[in-house]
């Protein structure tokens, strides 16, 4: 289930991007964009069915020229999830995708710039439903807007998306979203605070050219979760350097973390170490990473490095593992189930979390020999706390000598 939120999120229109729908409440959709050429159907649609299984709600694809155009006939009826055509420039190529079966189109109002031009798309959209996304970027702003108001600023950017609704409303066409990215945070925030107190239309959050990670993905949270617990955003995209498969796992991670989406794959948590710690809980963590990364087991699970504190810590997570004297402690629901040997920890997490999966908590714990389990992880507790003292990071000792200093200088 879809863990409650402590906000509440903006009202909104609602769209559809064929069967997805896109505000008026309905779920956060990630979205992503795929490198391949459009040119290349079997190249592209391999990628879109690896998009939707890391996640991805809707997809969109370049279509930059007649070969492009002529590939999204192909993909769109094959494709698992809603095609979107990027467009830029040429809105010759945006009535030709329409030809081409697309859920919708996004269009860049600092590249096609004549008002003849754009109401064509949108007469043309409004006749075949389709929704259009304005897809306002810092970097590719309006001149005029540019010199009016000195640079690429929030009013700028908020600016440029009314004039093409104000172009939309000419033609009677209100089936859109919007989004005013930017590659500088701060920017970006300000721009959709600001646009979301001037329109109800949907709006998609992102940090453009955000880069490769880790950099970029701190980037794209910083402002996506930013305005995602304001209330702010009906759909998102990651834009980092990268496979675009990272994008839709990030995307779909962040609304699971934030309880905007119900979970799909494992929320592994795992203790930061310390001297204590019976392994390399770095390791562990990520072999178990590895080993999860393509199993849909909606379940948490913990990685902690001893068996002193792990199962009270995590307690609350489904299922988790704790070492303590060569050997791998099993919980779960913070209850000692198993004891594994140490080379056997990641195996042994797989093989319950799918028992978990499939049969629940309860039935997890129920045929376990709880009563041994909690015997022998009793025992590598006190040995530990033998071996290396309640106090394995010497705290009592610092903490002796602090309020020494203290003491001295008054």
């Amino acid at each position: 289930m879809t863990a409650p939120t402590p906000f509440s999120r903006r009202s909104t229109r609602q769209i559809h991007v064929g069967s997805v729908a896109v505000g008026g409440g309905a779920p956060i959709t990630v979205q992503s964009m795929t490198t391949t050429k459009t040119a290349d159907v079997e190249g592209t649609l391999q990628q879109i069915y690896a998009l939707a299984a890391a996640g991805c709600d809707i997809v969109r694809c370049t279509c930059n020229e007649p070969e492009a155009a002529e590939g999204l006939a192909q993909i769109v009826p094959r494709s698992p999830i809603p095609v979107i055509a990027d467009i830029h420039h040429q809105y010759k190529m945006a009535l030709a995708a329409l030809d081409a079966g697309v859920h919708g189109l996004r269009l860049n109002p600092g590249n096609i710039r004549r008002p003849e031009h754009i109401k064509a798309v949108a007469s043309e959209c409004r006749a075949r439903n389709v929704p259009i996304r304005i897809g306002v970027n810092g970097g590719s702003l309006d001149p005029a807007l540019y010199d009016k108001y000195g640079g690429i600023t929030a009013d700028a950017m908020v600016e440029s998306a009314l004039q093409e609704i104000a172009y939309f409303d000419e033609v009677g066409f209100d089936l859109v979203k919007i989004s005013v990215k930017a590659s500088n945070v701060p920017l970006m925030v300000e721009a959709y605070r600001k646009l979301s107190l001037v329109t109800d239309y949907p709006l998609h959050l992102g940090v453009t050219e955000a880069g490769p990670p880790p950099a970029g993905l701190v980037k794209a949270t910083a402002g996506i979760a930013a305005l995602l617990l304001e209330g702010i955003g009906d759909t998102i995209r990651y834009s980092l350097t990268a496979d675009p498969v990272e994008e839709a796992r990030a995307g779909r991670q962040l609304l699971e973390a934030l309880g905007l989406r119900e979970r799909k794959n494992v929320d592994l948590i795992a203790c930061p170490s310390c001297g204590r710690a019976e392994v390399d809980v770095i390791d562990v963590a990520k072999r178990a990473q590895d080993a999860f990364a393509d199993r849909q087991l909606p379940l948490q699970i913990a990685v902690m490095g001893c068996v002193v504190n792990g199962p009270g810590e995590a307690r609350e997570a489904d299922l988790g593992i704790a070492a303590g004297n060569k050997r791998g402690h099993l919980f779960v629901k913070g209850i000692n189930v198993a004891v594994v040997p140490e080379s056997e920890m990641v195996d042994a997490l797989v093989e319950w979390a799918e028992f978990i999966n499939e049969h629940g908590t309860d039935a997890a714990i129920a045929r376990a020999d709880v009563a041994k389990a909690e015997r022998e992880a009793r025992l590598d507790r006190t040995k530990l706390l033998d071996d290396k003292g309640a106090d394995a990071n010497h705290a009592q000792e610092r903490i002796v000598e602090i309020r020494k200093r203290v003491a001295s200088d008054s």
